[in-house]
């Protein structure tokens, strides 16, 4: 199936699915592109009675299930409750834990890093999905920053690119 990369491929997998794209799923929908961050249901349901949207909270909290459960939203289970993000898609996060932000990163790991793992689980890996914890530097600008970075942070999330961190990764890291 074709990734959603767009509201536009949002709308159209509902469609395609045959769920109803009713007002409220739509704002909802809405919101989650406009917004880069990785949003609870009431952080959804008060931006948008903020914005004078008339939507329930239940309505918000049932049209995130409905959509999450059909892959078109993300749903990322955590201690202190879900977050909801508009990449449903196989991804990375970057945890920030002064923050508790997060961060969608795409990695691609070497073929052999995969392999190795194969080899030693007996398990054919099809999909992975990588969690890096960390603080921000004192100074909010990581000491990497200036160094050209083989993971993209995307803001641009209408065209979300996957990229390679072979070339950061050393061959003792590959054999570990």
């Amino acid at each position: 199936m074709k990734p959603i990369r767009s509201l536009q491929d949002a709308l159209e997998r509902c469609q395609a699915l045959g769920m109803r794209l009713s007002r409220q799923r739509r704002l909802i929908l809405e919101l989650l592109w406009e917004v880069p961050d990785h949003l609870c249901a009431r952080d959804i349901y008060d931006r948008l009675s903020r914005a004078g949207k008339e939507i329930g909270y239940t309505s918000v909290y049932q049209n995130l299930e409905a959509l999450s459960s059909q892959g078109i939203i993300e749903c990322i289970e955590r201690s202190d409750g879900r977050l909801y993000g508009n990449i449903s898609d196989s991804h990375s996060h970057v945890n920030c834990l002064d923050t508790q932000q997060i961060l969608d990163v795409f990695v691609e790991l070497p073929p052999e890093f995969i392999a190795k793992i194969e080899a030693e689980t007996g398990i054919r890996i099809t999909d992975y999905r990588i969690d890096f914890y960390g603080y921000q530097t004192q100074d909010g600008v990581s000491e990497t920053e200036n160094a050209e970075s083989p993971i993209d942070q995307t803001s641009d999330r209408s065209e979300i690119d996957r990229i390679s961190v072979s070339e950061g990764l050393s061959e003792e890291a590959i054999a570990s």
